[in-house]
C-alpha cells in the first residue's frame, strides 16, 4: 500500500512539473526591465511569438512543408488557437 501511495506521489510530481514548465506567449512578454510589455510593444511580441511557434508546424500529410493559400489559412487558424 504505501508503495503505491509513493509512485502516485512521484508521478503526479513529474506531471505537475511539465505542465508548469510550459510557456505561453502571454508569460514570455516580458521587457528587458523585467516588467510586462503593454500595448503596441505586446500586441507586436504576441504576433511574433506566435508566428514563430507555429510556424515549424505548417507541414502537410506528405512530410513537405506547405506553401501558398494552404500555408497562410493554415498559420491563420494556428496562430488564433495558440
Amino acid at each position: 500500500m504505501m508503495k503505491r501511495i509513493f509512485l502516485v506521489a512521484i508521478v503526479a510530481t513529474f506531471a505537475a512539473g511539465s505542465a508548469l514548465a510550459q510557456e505561453t506567449c502571454e508569460s514570455k512578454a516580458v521587457g528587458k526591465d523585467g516588467k510586462a510589455l503593454a500595448g503596441a510593444a505586446k500586441s507586436s511580441f504576441l504576433k511574433k511569438c506566435k508566428q514563430e511557434a507555429c510556424a515549424p508546424k505548417a507541414v502537410g500529410s506528405d512530410g513537405k512543408p506547405l506553401a501558398g493559400a494552404a500555408k497562410n489559412s493554415f498559420m491563420k487558424k494556428c496562430e488564433v488557437s495558440a
